[in-house]
């Protein structure tokens, strides 16, 4: 199993030096054997598929791996390979920017995240739940900067598209109760926070929040 990653790694990162090697074969067939360009067709078509492959996919085939570790830094390192990443793939682009702004988040650049995941989002996001988690973050993010209106926004989009999980729902509709809260819509903010609850999420820190919240909720009159 470790052989066939180490094998699947060195094809991935060298793809481009792989592709020079088979072209030159080639030549070397096509120029030194009798007939040989009838041969030589067969790694032109490899090193051509090895070019495209470097540039329209790049090392995001190997990233998964290291996130599923938990090997953050190596998941950095490999998009930090990405030299020109407007060439990927849109699917794969999208992936690209989303975890970029994912660790961005953690770095607290805000600034950076949220131009990240909108990138992702004009790359167009393969699947609906996360697209939908693309607002969920760009309403957290939109919380913290203090714009209120845009985090509705982002948020209630985030619910319309739809979410990966209960966690995840249940998190957007807290959000959106601590919105209508700042901005005194007290009954609204009691809706949401009833549809968090209603969620019934499993994450502990999902489950402590909606706790917490549902001190502040009963405190509200009406």
């Amino acid at each position: 199993m470790f052989k066939n990653i180490r094998v699947r790694k060195f094809l991935v990162f060298n793809r481009i030096p792989i592709a020079v090697f088979l072209l030159a074969l080639g030549f070397l067939a096509g120029f030194g054997m009798h007939g040989g360009w009838w041969i030589a067709w067969i790694p032109f078509l490899v090193a051509i598929f090895m070019v495209v492959a470097h540039f329209l996919i790049g090392p995001m085939t190997m990233i998964q791996s290291y996130i599923e570790a938990g090997d953050m830094e190596g998941a950095q390192a490999i998009l930090k390979k990405v030299k020109y990443p407007n060439l990927l793939y849109k699917p794969i682009r999208s992936s690209y920017y989303m975890i970029q702004a994912n660790f961005s988040t953690l770095d607290e650049d805000l600034d950076k995240a949220e131009s990240q995941l909108r990138k992702s989002l004009e790359s167009g996001v393969p699947e609906k739940e996360y697209e939908g988690t693309a607002y969920l973050q760009l309403g957290a993010i939109a919380i913290k900067k203090g714009k209120t209106k845009e985090a509705y926004e982002n948020l209630t989009r985030a619910v319309k598209i739809g979410l990966p999980d209960k966690d995840n729902e249940a998190t957007a509709y807290l959000q959106l109760s601590s919105v209508c809260i700042q901005r005194r819509d007290f009954r609204n903010a009691k809706v949401f926070f009833n549809k968090a609850k209603a969620c019934k999420a499993t994450n502990p820190q999902v489950v402590e929040q909606v706790k917490e919240m549902a001190k502040y909720i009963a405190r509200i009159p009406g």
